[in-house]
């Protein structure tokens, strides 16, 4: 445990100081640009993204859940920390067959009349092998890892140790909970290790589609699952990224690239409980052209509150008002409200205004979590789990849809949607519009009412001086300091003179030692005038 802890917080105490290095001007040689600390930061971020995966299981999958962060972390490091895969080696037959006998209780060849040696997929989490049931159905037995709890165990006791660090440092523990984001990647992490939980899902799933028949979700076999044990129905597929095999089962590729995005849609606007982890690996093809979906350990639920305010900021878009953007966000805990909204109101119109220029089905959904990472990142935004997870599936179906069409527009399948759910919101809109207006009518008589009594109020505390008025310009505040900095300035070349000529005099005057002395305390202020002279030049650009 000594070891993994050392390995652990090496990693973590270079991280930083790379962090800290891409912050200081005088460390990029050549002189500081922004397109240096860019590349500068792809380096780290690959580096970043190869230790993690060294680390082990744990670490992937942390690294796996920051990459939703965007409110954290820069863009590089979210695009390589997207890229990180769990393949691991496979472990033996021998561990797995104990595994089985230990859950069930029972020898293998009574829990199934065939089980393949050879697994058919491995991961950090578990490993998946084909079997057979004595009565006949085939199924694929999903293991969890040996040692994989205690593993977790050990290393989120560390990680608690390095979030309440980042928690209490000046710099990166403000305006962010990292305590709160340790405790959300722990029950993440605990969910997903859990397959009961996972068993749990897929039949959630499969319910949710039982009315597409081109939708196939592998049925439970409950009596042959537990917590580090999961056996499905074996559905097997092309995988949606072999295009070649595709094209050879007579598959066409432009219907499946639409068929994925509708499926997408569907889990998140109709159920709201949609798979959140859909790289190609976790979804095939059948010989008859339905998609298949696999590996249910990490879903996203978007709850009836939640979809609510998601529509109040879609009202908000459509009627280009940042304010109810605003609003919503705050609400839905995205944004920290702040003293100041203004600037943060008007990054939002800016970029309602940029959406609303191009028609909708012109829209990429890639080009618009590129704004919102650029708009989140280094300001008062904290996204949940769950809104990045439904990005970063979208932005994950939409490679997958250009992968198997080069013209798919994952906007123009959205549409449909989108008319769908402005007519239920039109809808709701014309059922409560009296409502409204009483409600409305309500508040200004109130406010009318009141608006006597709340001026005589005001103007008592203003013959008090209970209220004070201050007044702020920044070309005024830019000018005093300006004046401030000359002023110091004049002080130094006045004190760097007064030392340099006693230097001088005490050196004709034949006291070498003493001169000396003076001439180095003057390297004091000289040093300080040339670095004011320096902020001084880089102000004047302002006037």
């Amino acid at each position: 445990m000594n070891r993994r802890r050392l390995d652990i917080w090496c990693f973590v105490l270079i991280l930083f100081t790379k962090f800290w290095l891409n912050g200081k001007k005088w460390s990029y040689r050549g002189g500081y640009s922004e397109e240096k600390r860019a590349a500068r930061r792809q380096k780290d971020a690959v580096w970043i993204r190869e230790n993690l995966l060294n680390l082990g299981p744990t670490f992937i999958k942390v690294g796996q859940l920051l990459s939703t962060r965007a409110d954290l972390f820069p863009i590089e490091y979210i695009a390589e920390l997207s890229k990180l895969q769990d393949e691991v080696p496979a472990f033996t037959y021998e561990q797995v067959a104990a595994i089985l006998e230990e859950d069930f209780s029972k020898p293998l060849p009574e829990l199934f009349h065939d089980f393949v040696p050879v697994p058919i997929a491995a991961a950090s989490l578990g490993q998946v092998h084909k079997a057979r049931l004595h009565s006949g159905e085939d199924v694929v037995v999903k293991v969890q890892r040996p040692g994989l709890k205690q593993l977790f165990t050990i290393d989120l006791v560390i990680l608690k140790h390095i979030a309440h660090y980042f928690q209490n440092h000046p710099h990166w523990g403000k305006g962010r909970d990292w305590s709160g984001i340790y405790e959300e990647c722990c029950r993440i992490l605990w969910l997903e290790i859990n397959y009961l939980n996972e068993g749990q899902n897929a039949d959630t799933f499969r319910r949710n589609f039982r009315d597409e028949d081109w939708v196939k979700v592998p049925r439970v076999y409950w009596r042959y699952t537990s917590p580090r044990i999961l056996t499905l129905e074996y559905l097997p597929g092309i995988k949606i990224s072999h295009y070649k095999a595709l094209e050879a089962a007579g598959l066409n590729r432009k219907i499946l690239a639409k068929l994925g995005a509708k499926a997408y849609l569907s889990q998140l606007l109709n159920s709201g409980f949609f798979h959140a982890d859909p790289h190609p690996g976790n979804i095939a093809v059948n010989t008859d052209g339905d998609l298949i979906f696999y590996d249910f350990g990490m879903m996203g639920r978007i709850n009836v509150n939640i979809r609510e305010k998601l529509i109040d900021i879609l009202f908000g878009i459509i009627q280009k008002d940042a304010a109810i953007v605003v609003s919503s966000l705050v609400a839905l805990d995205i944004l920290n409200p702040a003293d100041d909204m203004g600037p943060v109101r008007r990054s939002i119109q800016f970029m309602i205004d940029n959406f609303m220029e191009k028609p909708f089905e012109e829209q990429s959904v890639t080009q618009i979590s590129d704004d919102l990472y650029a708009l989140a990142y280094d300001k008062p935004f904290r996204f949940p789990a769950v809104f990045t997870f439904v990005v970063r599936a979208l932005l994950t179906i939409e490679g997958v849809g250009k992968g198997l069409d080069s013209e798919f527009n994952f906007m123009e399948v959205a549409q449909p949607f989108a008319i769908k759910l402005m007519t239920d919101i039109n809808k709701n809109t014309e059922v409560n519009i009296i409502d409204k207006l009483g409600q409305q009518a309500l508040q200004v008589s109130n406010t009318a009412l009141g608006l006597p009594r709340r001026i005589n109020d005001t103007m008592d505390k203003l013959d008090r001086g209970d209220i004070r008025i201050g007044v702020r310009s920044d070309s005024t505040d830019r000018l005093l300091r300006r004046l401030s900095m000359m002023q110091m300035g004049t002080n130094y070349t006045i004190l760097t003179s007064a030392l340099v000529i006693s230097a001088v005099i005490l050196f004709v005057d034949g006291s070498f030692l003493l001169a000396i002395i003076s001439a180095i305390i003057a390297l004091v202020p000289a040093r300080a005038l040339f670095r004011l002279l320096f902020r001084l030049n880089r102000l004047d650009p302002m006037f």
